[in-house]
């Protein structure tokens, strides 16, 4: 998905105080992250899941080589019982204008936040391996090294989408973004460090609004409007299928393919604005739209 960013963004350094490496809820972890880190909550989350988290975000901060400008920590306690595992842990860092982001579930709010604090700590690894180290590759290519972890390796962390009746569900999100333009190694790497299922972009090559994914088998897989010209995959280090060209629908179209093919998303072009647009399933079972703008 894109994302937005701060203009023009003033770096602002960190600094933590040290912290040993127990993972004991007690104690308060000293910073000077006012203004920076935000904490929010929804459903039955506990006050010590909340030091929790904070005490195992602020930790893989203070390692970072970047300044941090913000950290966002969200903890969701899911009601249904049904669910496996309804504790939910999201965390975005903005790490001097680049997103790092993290999403996870387990059986209980403090295992969430350890998912979530491994996770996080790979992404934040594989994005100083991009800015900083020499001699490799500056784009994710796709393919992971062995000793690496990998989007989708470990699916059962994911948050699990709630089957909701197709008559209760409805669109409840919309947004419009102007697109970013970038080469589509770009825009998987920016893929990975959002932690997103898809990520809408503009094509450098073509011009065309285009849509990344990841398929079934964690391959990447590229959609583009009917009619783009222009090979938008010469000259590409990652490995990406492109996909057949996208449909132009309307927005109740698009929503009923998206029921009718049982998929999570479907990439289209608006038959109003004529822009790359995105209806897909949210995990609460509603509809949300992501267009370009």
């Amino acid at each position: 998905m894109p994302r937005a960013l701060p203009s023009e963004p003033r770096p602002r350094r960190h600094r933590v105080a040290p912290i040993d490496d127990s993972s004991s809820h007690e104690g308060e972890v000293m910073s000077d992250f006012d203004g920076i880190l935000d904490v929010s909550t929804s459903g039955n989350v506990t006050d010590q899941s909340k030091a929790y988290a904070t005490e195992k975000v602020t930790r893989l901060i203070s390692r970072i080589r970047d300044p941090v400008l913000q950290a966002q920590i969200r903890l969701t306690a899911e009601p249904n019982p049904a669910r496996d595992r309804p504790a939910i842990a999201e965390a975005t860092l903005d790490v001097n204008g680049s997103p790092v982001r993290a999403q996870v579930a387990g059986g209980d709010m403090d295992e969430a936040v350890d998912l979530l604090e491994e996770r996080l700590r790979r992404r934040i690894a594989r994005h100083e391996q991009r800015l900083h180290h020499e001699g490799r590759a500056r784009h994710w290519t796709g393919q992971a090294d062995r000793s690496e972890w990998r989007h989708g390796d470990l699916p059962t962390q994911r948050p699990e989408w709630y089957e909701r009746p197709p008559e209760e569900r409805e669109l409840v999100r919309q947004k419009t973004f102007a697109l970013e333009a970038m080469t589509v190694d770009e825009a998987a790497f920016d893929l990975d460090m959002l932690d997103h299922d898809f990520y809408l972009f503009t094509e450098i090559t073509t011009g065309a609004d285009s849509l990344l994914s990841y398929d079934r088998d964690h391959g990447l897989e590229l959609r583009q409007p009917e009619g783009t010209r222009g090979d938008p995959l010469d000259g590409t280090a990652a490995s990406v299928r492109q996909e057949l060209p996208a449909p132009t629908l309307s927005t109740a179209e698009a929503l009923e393919r998206l029921d009718a093919g049982g998929e999570k998303f479907v990439f289209f072009v608006d038959s109003d604005s004529r822009r790359g647009t995105v209806a897909y399933h949210r995990y609460d079972g509603h509809y949300g739209l992501i267009s370009a703008g």
